[in-house]
């Protein structure tokens, strides 16, 4: 993948960082919540690398499965399970909202499925050697934690704290997002 020098010069002069805390990630039951994936997402085009997505709020990570479960025909209607992950990062970049305009990410698009922008800029971070991006979730008001399994520099522990079974429908009708379709 070739990346716009413009864009790796605007990253590599933000400040990196380490982290250490608490994400969370869900998943179906039967899933590694350690497991890595390559099939893309808001943050890597397919096939590039591997990532993990968690949340730095329950609630994130509970967003997330609902939104992109309720996009499914027929919707599924099993438990999710909810992983609480204990990370260290060792070279971790963090967007604020306003970093992402100034790299080409519009607040309105930032909601929306497309994601041809933000796959740039994450290909490139993970290019770069990060291990890690903090961003703003798109869907609660929280930010993600995305980590770059494949990065030269990869120093992340992480392992799984807990985990439990949340009923994903019912919680996204209590917070208002299957009932007032703001999914659909």
């Amino acid at each position: 993948m070739i990346h716009e020098s413009d864009l790796l010069d605007k990253l590599d002069g933000l400040p990196k960082e380490h982290y250490s805390g608490k994400v969370f990630r869900a998943t179906r039951k039967s899933l590694d919540p350690l497991l890595t994936s390559r099939s893309g997402g808001r943050w890597m085009p397919s096939g590039v690398a591997a990532v993990l997505y968690t949340s730095l709020q329950r609630e994130g990570a509970l967003a997330e499965i609902s939104f992109h479960w309720s996009q499914w025909n027929p919707r599924p209607s099993k438990t999710a399970a909810l992983h609480t992950l204990e990370v260290v990062t060792d070279r971790t970049l963090k967007l604020v909202r306003t970093d992402l305009q100034a790299l080409g990410v519009s607040g309105e698009s930032y909601q929306q499925v497309n994601h041809s922008r933000t796959q740039q800029i994450g290909a490139a971070i993970e290019f770069l050697g990060f291990d890690g991006l903090i961003a703003p979730s798109a869907r609660w008001e929280c930010d993600n934690l995305i980590l770059f399994a494949d990065s030269a520099n990869f120093g992340a522990s992480l392992q799984v704290i807990s985990a439990e079974e949340v009923d994903w429908i019912q919680w996204a009708e209590d917070n208002g997002l299957l009932q007032n379709n703001e999914f659909e």
